[in-house]
């Protein structure tokens, strides 16, 4: 799988809010640090692999598996990000999954800072959409996947009958 990003780094971009008046994740639960750039259908995020997180292995580093929690979170700042710039605020969503993700090293080592980019590729009117993510440490790639995810219209009956069923 080759991954693209299609955000254009030569144009410089606007300061970003924190990322807490972005994505809905606090705490320990908050994995990204920052977004570094933003386009209409792309979005690169930073997170920094902390030693002492509740995610560090016995080394300090980061698992890969938790590379698609960080893409979920690159996606929820796009989708938050394009509905600000509407003057609109973002739906709640969930992760789907992906058919393939593909971690190109068993972990992030501890102090690296990552790169989280997201492409949508796939967006419905009915709130289905998908989105090609990678994640790189130095300009090479570590994980790689298209992710697939769902706003429903009615968040609350939607948690609901998922529960229920």
């Amino acid at each position: 799988m080759t991954m693209t990003t299609r955000i254009d780094i030569s144009k410089p971009f606007p300061p970003f809010a924190p990322i807490e008046a972005i994505l809905p994740h606090r705490g320990t639960m908050l994995l990204l640090d920052s977004i570094g750039a933003l386009s209409e259908e792309s979005l690169r995020a930073h997170a920094f692999v902390r030693s002492d997180a509740w995610y560090a292995d016995a080394e300090g580093a980061m698992p890969a598996w938790i590379g698609i929690e960080l893409m979920a979170q690159a996606i929820a700042a796009h989708v938050a990000l394009s509905a600000m710039r509407r003057g609109a605020t973002a739906r709640p969503g969930v992760l789907l999954g992906s058919q393939r993700y593909e971690a190109l090293r068993p972990s992030f080592a501890g102090g690296s800072r990552l790169v989280v980019s997201a492409t949508q590729l796939l967006q419905s009117d009915a709130g289905h959409g998908a989105y090609e993510c990678a994640i790189a440490i130095d300009d090479v790639c570590c994980a790689q996947a298209v992710v697939k995810v769902f706003q429903p219209t009615d968040f609350r009956s939607f948690i609901e009958g998922s529960v229920s069923s």
